[in-house]
């Protein structure tokens, strides 16, 4: 297998193709199955640097998905749901048991979620803030 390879072939058009093929059922997976996406992401040297990007984008889809963040284009939910389902999958275009490299492609999918999807995820984290802070009395 040509790893290099293998990797190019994750770019934009890659990202696009997966999430206009996500659906609601695959929305509700990563609601339902969001722990099992963190334990492996923590679990993982290679993707243990995006921990804090992936609890954020799980809570992103979480907040889009009950209705209580409504200013997500459809295009960054599906390539936020492509990119976490992409990564608990274990077989993919490296299967996760080849060690070290076998998550390579996990974190280049991801990483290339974050930079295409940054705006909306920055926007998402504002408002978040926001409705985090306390009342003022």
């Amino acid at each position: 297998m040509n790893t290099q390879k293998v990797l190019s072939g994750i770019n934009e058009d890659f990202i696009k193709k997966g999430a206009a093929d996500v659906n609601d059922e695959d929305i509700q997976k990563v609601v339902d199955r969001a722990s099992d996406i963190t334990q492996k992401v923590v679990n993982s040297a290679p993707l243990k640097r995006f921990i804090n990007d992936v609890r954020l984008l799980i809570s992103m889809i979480k907040d889009s998905f009950s209705g209580a963040y409504k200013h997500l284009p459809v295009w960054v939910i599906g390539s936020v749901v492509f990119a976490l389902l992409y990564v608990l999958s274990p077989i993919d275009l490296i299967p996760d048991f080849i060690p070290v490299l076998g998550l390579m492609d996990d974190a280049v999918v991801l990483g290339l979620c974050l930079a295409l999807a940054e705006r909306d995820i920055q926007k998402y984290q504002q408002w978040k803030e926001l409705k985090e802070q306390p009342a003022k009395a």
